[in-house]
């Protein structure tokens, strides 16, 4: 008697009947295949790492600003002698000048590490990509590797530079005519501008976000299939600065809120962002315009003969067993031959 089939699961005919289920539950599971969660704390280590060279080099900027123009150098040591009682003032009037005087080697140092952890990071970020669309890393050389990470690192920075100057541009546009209009002072054409720069930010991250996707891969892949990627990053990416700007506001009135939430609040936000660029990659790559992933050759087959020797066989037992037959047979033979 034939058995019944088993009839799907609730989860298996909700994936069949809807299809942007079916896609979010492949997303996910090649985010898990292809180990999403490493990328992202991998992400994250190398974003914190790079802020303190950063820091390094925007302060050997201020440094060389503060030693061309010693009047704003001055109105700054007067201002902290004025703020900090006792000696504290003394004290960080004494490191403020000795900061200024090491601008040079404290850039070098900075601009140094910042090129380590940034390749660190960058190549943390197109191996990400690179595993969620399902592509191989190629072989190439270390030096060649650093380089072509290095240029791709420029790159994205030339790309947030002009979403940067797009976004400000816009801002600055509405400003200036709201001063033409005469509308400076009403609060609704501030909301106004306010509002109307919204679209822009969304356009500029899109771009950002869709160069990443089709350009930080190790191989190529399509513009159309990554479209969507991009819209959904754009808008996650706002999302997320509207959240962290609800946080700072909450934390503001706290002096420990500021000291350490700020902090926290940081880590915790490059971590989202990095989960929402990995996860969504992996949505982009799962698609059904997107390139299928290619399928790996089966290991070459290796033939091993194998050679089974028989165990040897024991002589002298044998030749016991023989002589005790034919010395039976003989002896039956004799018998017979008396009793004829």
């Amino acid at each position: 008697m034939k058995s019944s089939p088993k009839a799907p699961s609730p989860w298996a005919r909700a994936r069949a009947r809807y299809r942007w289920l079916d896609h979010i539950a492949r997303a996910t599971n090649r985010y898990i295949d292809s180990g999403g969660y490493h990328y992202v704390a991998s992400i994250t280590y190398f974003s914190l790492l790079s802020l303190v060279p950063l820091l390094m080099v925007a302060s050997s900027v201020a440094g060389f600003v503060l030693a061309t123009q010693p009047h704003l150098l001055d109105t700054l040591v007067s201002a902290i002698v004025r703020t900090l009682p006792g000696g504290l003032g003394g004290k960080a009037t004494d490191l403020l000048t000795g900061f200024v005087k090491q601008r040079t080697s404290v850039g070098v140092v900075g601009l140094a590490i910042g090129l380590y952890s940034g390749w660190n990071w960058m190549n943390a970020l197109r191996d990400s990509l690179t595993a969620l669309w399902g592509q191989n890393r190629s072989d190439q050389s270390l030096l060649r590797l650093i380089l072509v990470d290095l240029l791709a690192l420029l790159g994205l920075s030339a790309a947030l530079l002009v979403s940067f100057t797009l976004t400000i541009s816009g801002t600055a546009l509405g400003s200036y005519l709201l001063r033409l209009a005469g509308l400076d002072d009403t609060s609704w054409g501030h909301q106004l501008v306010s509002a109307s720069s919204v679209p822009l930010s969304l356009t500029a991250d899109w771009l950002v976000f869709l160069w990443v996707l089709t350009r930080l891969p190790r191989q190529k892949v399509g513009v159309r299939s990554a479209v969507r990627g991009a819209v959904a990053l754009a808008v996650g990416f706002e999302v997320l600065k509207l959240a962290g700007g609800f946080y700072l506001r909450l934390i503001g009135d706290s002096p420990t809120g500021i000291a350490f939430g700020s902090v926290i609040g940081l880590i915790f936000f490059i971590s989202l962002v990095a989960r929402l660029l990995v996860f969504v990659t992996a949505w982009t790559a799962t698609g059904s315009d997107a390139p299928p992933k290619p399928v790996q050759p089966p290991a070459p087959v290796v033939l091993k003969p194998v050679v089974v020797v028989d165990p040897p066989i024991a002589v002298p037992a044998t030749v016991g067993v023989v002589t005790g037959v034919l010395g039976t047979l003989l002896a039956l033979r004799l018998r017979r031959s008396r009793r004829e």
